[in-house]
């Protein structure tokens, strides 16, 4: 391949590596000549000479909602793009509120850098991947030491909130409380102190009971918001913690022949894939925007070895469409 491309053994090596000090018009010529020769490095070959797996560790407290499946595509794809892959590790468990342990089986010598999703780490798992010298970037749930990409959920709850105060309602409800002892508690705990707190700014009424605890899908919000719905004594609106949670609430308003907006105002927080079509009102965060930027960060840790500690705090964005509306 050095002959027949007019450079070196070690440029070839470095271009098929995608290191730097490689041109890229070099880089773009090796990778012709190597196509046209057929060659394929051999994956273990290349990983035994150089100490890299070219691999990524994602870890997911759940890998079938909407938004982990989100954050997992744009990971891929970017990685991709730069000759790395991904492997994906679940950690959910039999029950909501327990999760699988991060082990030193699960990552020793098969990856070369970790990107967490809303997984608070125990200092147990930091500490592992302290000592194996693995980069690390986390989305959602912050890693002490380690960068982090993120929204502001708290001013996404005041968003949310504010949006209906401005519409007219004072009698708030809430849906997305979570037991203390959920693994993922970070987002739902800081959605729910921020509603609390918006609450009070705003001046608006939030009785206990207008409180509910949800696992965060659209089935059980629609059963978990049921009981609330069919009473007399009930919010004029409601603020979901997640536009799945905001699509059960409503189609639980639906089945009681209540009308959305006219009986009941819903928002959520996302901008669910099916939100659009629906007309959910919701503050919208770009999860894949989210994904993309932690690849990023982590391709920046690995090939300039370089482990970055930002913080990258993306922007939310109301989106009012027809499930909130003033208050009648």
């Amino acid at each position: 391949m050095a002959r027949v491309a007019g450079v070196s053994v070690a440029t070839v090596s470095r271009a098929l590596r995608g290191l730097d000090r490689v041109s890229p018009q070099t880089r773009e010529k090796v990778l012709r000549v190597a196509e046209d020769l057929h060659y394929v490095a051999s994956p273990t070959a290349t990983s035994l000479a150089s100490g890299r797996t070219r691999v990524v560790a994602v870890v997911a407290p759940f890998l079938t909602r909407w938004f982990f499946a989100t954050l997992v595509s744009a990971i891929e794809k970017s990685l991709r793009a730069q000759g790395h892959h991904i492997v994906l590790f679940g950690l959910e468990d039999d029950t909501y509120d327990q999760r699988l342990t991060l082990t030193q089986n699960m990552l020793w010598k098969r990856v070369d850098g970790i990107i967490t999703l809303n997984v608070p780490m125990t200092a147990e798992e930091v500490d592992l991947v302290d000592r194996l010298e693995l980069p690390l970037v986390a989305i959602g749930s912050p890693v002490p030491g380690r960068a982090c990409v993120r929204i502001d959920d708290r001013l996404a709850l005041r968003t949310a909130v504010q949006h209906l105060a401005d519409l007219g309602h004072t009698k708030v409800g809430y849906i997305g409380s979570v037991p203390d002892n959920v693994a993922h508690i970070q987002t739902p705990q800081d959605r729910l102190e921020a509603f609390k707190a918006s609450v009070v700014e705003f001046g608006l009424t939030c009785e206990p009971a207008w409180i509910l605890n949800s696992d965060w899908t659209a089935e059980a919000a629609a059963q978990d918001s049921r009981d609330l719905l069919r009473g007399d004594h009930r919010p004029t609106a409601i603020v979901a913690a997640s536009d799945e949670m905001a699509i059960g609430v409503r189609e639980s308003a639906r089945r009681l022949g209540l009308s959305v907006p006219g009986d009941l105002s819903v928002i959520g927080i996302d901008d669910y894939l099916l939100s659009e079509v629906l007309g959910l009102t919701t503050v919208r965060q770009d999860v894949a925007a989210q994904g993309r930027a932690a690849a990023e960060l982590l391709l920046r840790a690995l090939l300039d070895d370089d482990e970055p500690t930002d913080e990258v705090v993306l922007p939310t964005e109301l989106i009012v469409r027809e499930s909130t509306g003033p208050l009648s």
